[in-house]
């Protein structure tokens, strides 16, 4: 079938939950794909950062092959072989002392929030079914109805309340805001370091830093939604190290399995993670055997391949060269490592019109919230692809 038919197939049968760019992708290599009829082009979206190690990395590849002929679900009423091991070996990378692995960000998000609740009623002495947890405006952390209940984007929640209680909504990057919400009854705040949806909105220096200390002076859980900026894409192994800052929890997702298989962590301390017992919360899927391996491979790869160091040498490089572009278009410039929002003015806010531009130029990049292009290439990326692609912006943008 060729790109119109396929089109049109999804269209009729899918329901309409996205708004993808009309190119059909067929193959992917590395930071480059493939459509259907043949034409290349640069992939500068990475699966929202789920692709850090490139299309199909040969490693990871052979581990999914490997795994996928011996074993690929058990289900965790039974042990399996790789499980331990991604554990120990997540631990070991992190620092931290327990980890729990479930498949979706999503699910990671909410099982970080049933420990954090968990927490406030055993440990902190919160009154039961009264735990608070604050978040900021302007976050993404899924779309289950627990997570949009603390949205603040309206397509997200209007059409799918009531909504779950327990939640404070603070402004991103305003400490005094959440020192206004906090009581006796908070038992975390959860953040992510950059606000990727958002249109890679970075908090004022010293703003994690600091909650983080508010949460330790006030008995609080320090969470931290990794889940887009973790794993090398800000040019460091998450996005709180900017701040030399530990959270309490940190949730994983997307770049811990390369793109080949849903798999998702919440990393924390044997006091709090420890808190779950037997049957409490689960996954069929979560931990199992194919999942399992890819992932210890796939961390594998982003420290052997130094990655992070990539991320952070030609993030700076991209971004520079993108400021320097001489175009009224441009409003700002908002990047750290490989994760880059290019803000347009209001009178050229259509940043689906010139994602579309940069599609038929060979560039595959997505908007966010109609003024935002967000540039975020596998980290594997190297200068002479980001300068053939800055060509190509340039043009698009001047």
């Amino acid at each position: 079938m060729d790109t119109k038919q396929l089109i049109a197939l999804a269209d009729k049968y899918g329901a309409h939950n996205y708004k993808p760019l009309d190119v059909v992708i067929e193959r992917g290599e590395g930071v480059w794909v493939f459509d259907t009829d043949g034409k290349k082009y640069l992939d500068c979206l990475s699966a929202y950062s789920a692709l850090n190690q490139g299309h199909v990395h040969p490693k990871i590849l052979t581990t999914f092959q490997e795994q996928a002929k011996k074993l690929t679900l058990t289900s965790r009423a039974f042990r399996n072989d790789q499980l331990p091991l991604l554990y120990k070996e997540l631990c070991d990378l992190t620092g931290y002392e327990m980890a729990i692995v479930m498949n979706s960000g999503a699910e990671a998000v909410e099982t970080a929030l049933k420990i954090a609740r968990k927490w406030g009623y055993h440990v902190k002495g919160i009154e039961k079914h009264k735990a608070e947890i604050i978040v900021a405006d302007g976050n993404f952390h899924g779309r289950t109805i627990s997570i949009i209940s603390f949205s603040t984007e309206p397509l997200y929640r209007d059409a799918f309340g009531p909504f779950t209680p327990g939640f404070k909504i603070s402004k991103y990057g305003d400490l005094s805001s959440i020192k206004e919400l906090i009581n006796e009854n908070t038992a975390a705040i959860m953040l992510e370091p950059i606000q990727g949806e958002a249109g890679v909105v970075i908090p004022p220096e010293g703003y994690l830093k600091s909650v983080s200390k508010m949460c330790k002076n006030n008995n609080i859980l320090f969470i931290a939604d990794e889940i887009q900026t973790g794993l090398g894409r800000t040019g460091k192994l998450f996005g709180c190290d900017h701040e030399n800052v530990k959270p309490d929890i940190v949730i994983i997702g997307k770049a811990l399995s390369g793109g080949f298989y849903p798999v998702s962590a919440v990393l924390s301390s044997e006091l709090i993670l420890g808190l779950f017992v037997p049957g409490e919360h689960g996954s069929t899927f979560g931990g199992n055997p194919l999942g399992a391996a890819v992932a210890r491979t796939a961390l594998k790869v982003i420290v052997d391949e130094n990655m992070i160091e990539n991320a952070a040498v030609l993030g700076e490089y991209f971004s520079e060269q993108l400021a320097e572009i001489p175009s009224t278009k441009i409003k700002e410039i908002r990047a750290r490592g490989l994760l880059i929002g290019v803000e347009l003015n209001n009178s050229d806010g259509n940043a689906r019109k010139y994602c579309e531009i940069l599609q038929e130029k060979g560039i595959l990049a997505k908007e966010t919230h109609e003024t935002t292009i967000r540039f975020a290439p596998p980290l594997i990326i190297d200068k002479e692809t980001i300068d053939w692609a800055l060509d190509r912006i340039r043009v698009t943008l001047r």
